[in-house]
């Protein structure tokens, strides 16, 4: 369904796609310089992790979390291909990550460069998407990300549990187009739409209640 037509939708469709901007780096981004002194256990922080999963998926899910507040290492090696990641440790809100293991050189690399000081979401892509071109760096064909967003307070530790916080889905389909998957590249808000179309990073956004 597109909104083209009606221009408070249009604006709030604008928004939207700027808000998911940085939620969607935030799986490959590193722990910012304010890190908290405590880090929490390690079964909090896999319990934590994987929540944005679908039930039956958690369980054999690999979580990578912090054991120091300065290295993102695997708390629990999985085996049905999801990395989850326990990125509220070390941020000022509550984020979780958990994505298909054919992402991980992509989304690792995105760490990579932003822990050398290249921040900006125009130069991370630009380095990766080079190196993909080149075949040094590997996409899959496809790869799903689930995550959640959302204040700390959202989040309680004690029961693992989130209030007012929905899980956002994509699908990553590197070079996809809407001729390609027949996919509108018009953002909705129910419904999916492409993002980045044609570029390695396009993948499929999932909006509605999941």
């Amino acid at each position: 369904m597109r909104f083209s037509s009606n221009r408070p939708i249009a604006v709030a469709l604008v928004a939207l796609v700027a808000l998911l901007l940085p939620v969607l780096a935030q799986a490959q981004a590193p722990a910012p310089a304010a890190a908290p002194t405590v880090i929490p256990p390690a079964a909090e922080q896999i319990a934590a992790a994987v929540l944005p999963l679908s039930a039956e998926l958690r369980d054999g899910a690999t979580v990578m979390g912090y054991k120091t507040k300065d290295k993102l290492e695997v708390l629990r090696e999985g085996k049905n291909g999801m990395i989850c990641l326990a990125l509220y440790v070390t941020r000022p809100d509550f984020h979780v990550a958990c994505y298909h293991k054919g992402l991980e050189p992509f989304m690792a690399r995105g760490r990579e460069l932003r822990a050398q000081g290249i921040t900006a979401l125009e130069k991370v892509d630009s380095a990766r998407f080079a190196e993909i071109k080149s075949g040094k760096l590997k996409m899959p064909a496809q790869g799903a990300l689930f995550s959640m967003t959302g204040k700390k307070e959202q989040y309680d530790a004690k029961t693992n549990k989130v209030t007012g916080i929905a899980p956002l889905g994509v699908v990553y389909v590197p070079f996809a187009t809407p001729e390609s998957i027949g996919i509108t590249a018009t953002p909705a808000m129910s419904g999916p739409f492409l993002m980045f179309p044609g570029t390695p990073k396009a993948h499929i956004m999932i909006m509605g209640k999941m």
